[in-house]
């Protein structure tokens, strides 16, 4: 039952990725659907499924409206990766709130927290991915902060609330998402776990 609403809610993302008007043309990443796949799979194995049915919905309402959730998360990325262009795009972005643009820095103290403990327990499988921090960001490079931050602004409160439920129970927990999404990611490449990645150099 997850695993098969995870399908159709990844096929929806790739549908809605191959929208995506890039400046440059079209991304080598937009051609690449086995690692898109991987990357958004390994993701939603997390999630519970009450967020898993949220995020669907806000999917099939973008759908419905004719709206683009991965542009809007590649475009709500360009206010630190390219703030000229996004000057010229953000009066269409969805408003949130100061209450909701708050929750969501809240979380991404978590997100970041987590992957710099990832980065130091395992440093080759980090040192394959994005950098970290916002104010590592490029023209030509996103970090995971900047990511996260772009991806959780096109969801809605709904899925936002439940999401943070879930940040706050690992938390209490003592578990890092990160790992638990990259252990994810790892197996879905092919590897016995973690530690095997890490010693065989993943990439």
């Amino acid at each position: 039952m997850k695993e098969q609403l995870i399908e159709k809610i990844v096929e929806l993302e790739w549908q809605q990725f191959q929208k995506v008007q890039n400046e440059g043309g079209r991304a080598s990443c937009q051609d690449n659907r086995p690692t898109f796949n991987i990357m958004r799979t390994s993701q939603f194995l997390v999630w519970k499924m009450e967020i898993l049915e949220s995020y669907y919905q806000d999917l099939q309402d973008a759908e419905s409206k004719g709206w683009n959730l991965l542009t809007e998360k590649y475009a709500r990325m360009m206010e630190s990766t390219a703030p000229v262009q996004y000057e010229q795009l953000k009066e269409r972005l969805p408003k949130r709130s100061e209450r909701r643009l708050e929750q969501q820095e809240r979380m991404l103290k978590k997100v970041v927290s987590w992957e710099e403990a990832f980065a130091k327990q395992y440093p080759r499988i980090a040192g394959t991915g994005r950098v970290l921090h916002t104010y590592e960001d490029t023209p030509y490079s996103t970090s995971v902060e900047t990511y996260a931050r772009g991806e959780l602004s096109t969801y809605s409160d709904r899925t936002v609330e439940l999401l943070e439920k879930l940040y706050d129970e690992l938390e209490r927990r003592g578990d890092n998402l990160s790992t638990l999404v990259t252990e994810q990611m790892v197996k879905l490449y092919g590897y016995q776990s973690l530690e095997d990645a890490e010693k065989r150099c993943f990439y």
